[in-house]
């Protein structure tokens, strides 16, 4: 939201109380207007004019310096760092700039190390990339870790600096904001380069790609990737390559250090038993740093010696056993309590863990754990994480210290271990959650307040995912379960219901199949048919909800079976069955009335009001949501008012009262706008919008859509913008505005087309084919109306493809195409016959008839031309 505060000076030169203390005096006053914004993409409108002071949203500064550390020493590379960087050149001379790349090559080759240092040398060298760079690790190769494109694109957008509650759920409309806005910092020129690393499937890599001409992105993985890219295989270092680099990074980190020099058949010997792999050497090295004194012949004998014992254990010939050789030679050089921090590092099941959770884990104070992490960092055994305090393993490290870890359970009390970081991530969400419901005390509470709360849950949300994943499927469910409810209102709350599915349906199966009380099932059950409703998958919710409402009435939980029959009603009216849903709703009225819960009760009244609506029995429905908006505003609720509202003028509008409907819609408008909910306010505008125009107020019904499309525009939702848009364009079309509907719906059919909105692409055609005909532009609307007519086939909507065609028909008349026009109105007759709309079908006959006549007698353009 914008503030805007008015400033001015007395003549004394004095400051009125319009401006604030932090204004700047050091200037004197001038008529010159000085309120220019620059640097930066906004999504927000921006006022300017004279004595005007412009209070901006607070600046968020998007994280485009992300790339992880790099490799001090780095040699055997200059061939492939020179052809990467000749891929990221922007246009030249008439060169066609390269804008995906992905290296492909084994496990610890160094794929991402040669990605990092190009990227450096890119962004900091050439100007190319005066926007920054993204990084995101996919940890494609870990079935346990490995990201979704959903799961990455939220994080990406997050690092561009787009808040939380404006990031959509699903991996599709998430690509299509996180194109856009990479798109707006190349407009604005600021081109990003994207770095994506790690990946293990084209369809895992492909939602990321940017779709604009001019951001370019680096991809790291395994396999050569079937997309559209230009791709670099990357090869191990060959023996001279390899010696460089031990030798190297032994005299950077170690000053004067000639043993690789002095001893060069031993060190070719590491060299090949670390097979040319960056990860291995790297490893070897910092052996040989740790033991100054150690001479290259023991090191040589030693992975020797481990490398034939890793073969006779097993494992996948031919591509990790030097890799684990040299882990297994960094790993005898820890301490006992060192190594037994490692190997249960592996047991947390997210993507990385904070110094708190590995205490946890070791059973110990965070001051000793962190020592401890700290010094297995230093040792190349462990990553630091995306922030301070947190930390990670490599794929391939993280398996071997899981082996590690099995073949030392018992010693290391493992099982106990795993209880303990469940048991934190439990009771940490509980209080989190707690605190943002305003549930916890003020003082002993781990929280200070509700953005520390939100902030960790945040934060720890992928781990929370998947230690309830892993919980729920163990033969311990009940924590799995126990955790799923905290992290379910959690998730809900932001919107996830893609995550929150596939969370509460993991903690309902073991409620079944293990017997746990009802206490916790039925709560489960609620979660799992709101995930349910939100997917549509509305027959399932229902009977979901169903089976909770009669656990809670069994248990005679007054307060949660009115809850479960709230949403029993939510759900039945989705499903098409408004009176069963009306009848929910009012049993959760009476409970709520004998809890003396007004506002458990304002909110059933919604829903029977909406139930109501939709089985057609409006005048119940109006007295129903009128209640509402009188208990939320007695309660103060500003929200739940001005949803009332919205709802209650839909209501009024469907027994036209007009003037009512527009006053409930405008009082909603407001409220929502106060509230600077975005969502609520463009809503109630396109509700307003329509009752102005069923008043014949036209141009005010224009107004309200276009803008509530700023708004949506603002907010980054694309498929909203479209649908204002839309309405914007039909409006101007019936104001017989038509230059501008053409305009405006173009616009509207473009979004569609490019969010792949196949419906909306259908309606959006057909409206701009009636705009184009009132220009007398007939050829190009009889295009647009075989476009529409042939996608509502493909949807199999034998009505709307009936009224396509019957305005092909009118627009093919109007161009001439006589032949043509008589038999689409004969095919949109036959349509409309099998729909048993009668009304259409004999206004496709009469078009079909003025065809006809049309052919036969001489047809002269009377109006104006085009």
């Amino acid at each position: 939201m914008i503030e805007v505060d008015a400033m001015s000076e007395g003549p004394d030169g004095a400051d009125h109380p319009g401006r604030s203390d932090g204004a700047d005096r050091s200037h004197p006053p001038s008529d010159s207007q000085h309120n220019t914004i620059t640097g930066g993409v906004f999504f927000h409108a921006v006022i300017q004019g004279r004595d005007i002071s412009v209070v901006l949203p607070p600046r968020i500064t998007p994280a485009l310096a992300g790339l992880p550390p790099r490799s001090s020493v780095f040699t055997g590379r200059e061939e492939e760092v020179r052809g990467l960087l000749a891929t990221l050149a922007p246009d030249w001379k008439g060169r066609r700039a390269v804008l995906v790349s992905a290296l492909a090559g084994m496990a610890g080759v160094g794929k991402t190390e040669l990605v990092l240092q190009s990227a450096a040398r890119a962004v900091k060298e050439t100007g190319w990339f005066p926007g920054g760079v993204l990084f995101v690790d996919m940890f494609g190769y870990d079935p346990d870790r490995c990201l979704s494109a959903e799961q990455a694109l939220d994080g990406l957008l997050r690092a561009l600096g787009m808040p939380g509650d404006h990031i959509p759920t699903g991996a599709q409309d998430r690509s299509r904001l996180y194109r856009s806005v990479l798109a707006a910092f190349a407009e604005q020129g600021r081109r990003i380069l994207v770095v994506i690393d790690n990946v293990s499937s084209a369809e895992q890599a492909r939602p990321l790609l940017p779709g604009d001409e001019s951001t370019a992105t680096l991809i790291t993985s395994r396999h050569t990737l079937d997309i559209d890219a230009r791709l670099h295989d990357l090869d191990i270092l060959d023996p001279d390559a390899s010696v460089r680099l031990l030798r190297e990074t032994v005299e950077f980190r170690r000053e004067g250090d000639t043993r690789v020099r002095d001893a060069p058949e031993h060190a070719a010997t590491i060299a090949r038993l670390c097979a040319g792999l960056p990860l291995a050497l790297s490893v070897a090295a910092g052996l040989l740093v740790a033991a100054p004194t150690r001479p290259l012949e023991d090191l040589a004998d030693k992975l020797q010696a481990a490398h034939t014992r890793l073969k006779e254990l097993g494992g996948p010939a031919g591509e990790d056993f030097p890799v684990r050789a040299a882990f297994e030679l960094s790993y005898r050089q820890l301490t006992e309590d060192q190594r037994r921090v490692f190997r249960l590092l592996p047991l947390n099941p997210g993507p990385d863990l904070s110094t708190e959770a590995a205490a946890q884990l070791a059973g110990a104070d965070q001051e000793t754990t962190d020592k401890l992490l700290q010094y297995l960092a230093r040792a190349h055994l462990i990553e630091p994480g995306r922030s301070w305090g947190r930390w990670r393993l490599h794929d391939l490290m993280r398996l071997y210290a899981d082996e590690r870890g099995q073949a030392d359970a018992v010693a290391d009390g493992r099982d106990r271990a795993s209880s303990r970081l469940l048991t934190h991530y439990v009771m940490s969400s509980d209080r989190a959650v707690a605190r943002l419901r305003d549930l916890a005390p003020d003082t002993t509470d781990r929280f200070a307040n509700a953005q520390q709360a939100a902030a960790w849950l945040e934060e720890e949300r992928a781990n929370l995912i998947s230690a309830t994943l892993a919980a729920t499927a163990s033969d311990r469910p009940l924590p799995g379960v126990v955790l799923s409810l905290s992290l379910g209102w959690f998730l809900a709350s932001k919107r996830a219901f893609g995550e929150l599915l596939l969370v509460s349906v993991a903690a309902m199966l073991p409620c079944q199949l293990h017997g746990l009380p009802r206490e916790l099932e039925a709560p489960v059950l609620n979660l799992v048919g709101i995930a349910m409703r939100e997917a549509r998958r509305f027959d399932e919710s229902v009977a979901v909800h169903r089976r909770a409402a009669l656990f809670q009435r069994e248990m005679g939980n007054r307060s949660g079976q009115a809850e479960a029959s709230v949403n029993l009603g939510l759900a039945l009216r989705e499903a098409g069955q408004s009176l069963e849903a009306a009848a929910a709703h009012t049993e959760a009225i009476a409970i709520y009335e004998e809890l003396g819960d007004d506002s458990g009760k304002a909110s059933s009244l919604t829903g029977l009001g909406l139930a109501l609506a939709e089985a057609g029995r409006a005048r119940e429905a109006v007295e129903a949501h009128s209640g509402a908006v009188a208990i939320f505003a007695e309660l103060a609720d500003a929200r739940g008012e001005a949803g009332a509202l919205n709802n209650l003028g839909i209501a009024l509008r469907a027994l036209e009262r007009l003037d009512r409907a527009g006053e409930a819609y405008g009082r909603a408008v407001r409220i929502y706008h106060e509230l600077a909910d975005a969502f609520g306010e463009s809503t109630a505008l396109r509700n307003l919008s329509t009752c102005y125009a069923d008043t014949g107020q036209l141009d005010l019904a224009i107004d309200a859509s276009a803008r509530s499309a700023a708004i949506c525009r603002e907010t980054g939702d694309r498929e909203r913008t479209a649908d204002a848009l839309a309405d914007v364009g039909t409006l101007l079309t019936q104001a017989r505005r038509t230059e501008e509907a053409v305009d405006t719906l173009t616009q509207a059919l473009a979004q569609y087309r490019d969010l792949g909105h196949r419906r909306g692409q259908a309606v959006a055609s057909t409206h701009l084919g009636l705009a184009l005909q009132g220009e007398y532009r007939f050829d190009e609307a009889a295009r647009h109306h075989t476009e529409a007519a042939d996608i509502f086939a493909a949807l199999e909507d034998h009505h709307g493809r009936a009224t396509a065609l019957n305005n092909l028909a009118v627009a093919l008349r109007w161009a001439k195409r006589f032949d043509e026009a008589a038999r689409v109105g004969a095919e949109a007759a036959a349509l409309f016959r099998t729909t048993g709309d009668a009304a259409g079908e004999r206004t496709a006959r009469g078009n079909r008839r003025d065809a006809l006549n049309k052919r036969r007698r001489p047809w002269r353009w009377r109006g104006r031309r085009r």
